[in-house]
């Protein structure tokens, strides 16, 4: 059965038209522990991810790609020079893990985290009760009408 995810990223970092451009992208540099469980225990490929646009002049909801890999190790854990280096992590034991998602769609509409919030349909949603967190379940009926509002 397939799930729906929210992935928040910076656009000046890595925005939907980067993955645009890549076609598929390594989603990593997650350094927070129920996210990191999220991609490595309960995300699967063909599963469905809304790109979040996040620390930007009009947070929202700009595009749909889709869970391409397993989890697999972040290998930028290991690299000194990499912001996302973690000292503590071993080739035996790492700590984080990243996976592939590949472009699907750019949407017309995005839906502004403003509308999200003023929406009682969505009051449930982790971006509204648990905004912070990078890697958000979404449940089905919140996903759909996403789509159908930004399409």
């Amino acid at each position: 059965m397939t799930q729906h995810w929210l992935f928040k990223t910076e656009p000046d970092a890595y925005s939907i038209d980067d993955l645009k451009r890549e076609k598929r992208g390594s989603w990593d540099g997650i350094r927070n522990y129920q996210a990191r469980n999220r991609l490595r225990d309960d995300m699967k490929i063909g599963d469905l991810v809304l790109i979040y646009h996040s620390s930007c002049a009009v947070p929202a909801v700009v595009g749909l790609a889709k869970v391409v890999s397993a989890a697999k190790v972040d290998p930028s854990q290991f690299q000194p020079s990499s912001p996302f280096f973690d000292a503590k992590a071993t080739a035996d034991k790492p700590r984080w893990v990243m996976l592939d998602i590949a472009w699907q769609e750019t949407f017309a509409k995005p839906l502004t985290l403003k509308v999200i919030k003023q929406d009682p349909f969505f009051a449930d949603m982790e971006l509204v009760s648990r905004g912070r967190l990078s890697i958000q379940y979404v449940a089905a009926e919140c996903f759909n009408e996403i789509l159908r509002r930004c399409r």
